[in-house]
């Protein structure tokens, strides 16, 4: 992990912290749209950590801009580093099982995260990805940054309609 993901995954874990010490991240104030739980040492809800999309927002972001194969033209997806999300949550575990809202899910190692920018997008072309335009959220690997990752192997790693995540 290079030292600035690292740097911006630390001040995002010290923004949600509240406190610290506590294990504890503060509450959603509107609809929760991502619950992270497992391998977690930071909390706000008896299963894990609930996310809303002002909270999303607060960490750090990246974009990803090009064609994929859920769209006919070049689009920019933008939302949270999961390593933000990570970083926040105090992960410790060696992959990811992001579940969709249809029950759908993917494993994801976390060297895929530690690798390359991963997003969970929120925004597509800057509005609000809605249930119909595959949200709340989108794993999105950077196809535009990294053309290698742009394969099968790594669509199927790229869920939509994101609702969790659990660390293991």
């Amino acid at each position: 992990m290079n030292l600035k993901r690292l740097s911006l995954g630390l001040l995002a874990a010290i923004a949600f912290a509240c406190p610290s010490l506590a294990g504890e991240l503060a509450a959603p104030e509107d609809r929760v749209v991502l619950t992270v739980s497992g391998a977690i040492d930071n909390t706000n809800a008896p299963d894990g950590a609930e996310f809303d999309l002002a909270m999303l927002d607060a960490l750090p972001q990246d974009s990803v801009t090009g064609r994929t194969p859920w769209y006919d033209d070049s689009r920019t997806f933008s939302g949270p580093l999961i390593s933000a999300i990570l970083e926040a949550v105090g992960a410790h575990g060696k992959a990811l099982r992001v579940t969709a809202v249809n029950d759908y899910s993917a494993e994801i190692p976390v060297s895929d995260i530690e690798d390359y920018p991963v997003i969970l997008a929120t925004r597509i072309d800057g509005a609000t990805l809605s249930v119909r335009e595959k949200g709340p959220g989108f794993v999105i690997y950077p196809f535009d940054k990294a053309p290698e990752l742009y394969n099968e192997k790594y669509f199927g790693r790229s869920v939509w309609q994101v609702t969790s995540i659990e660390i293991f």
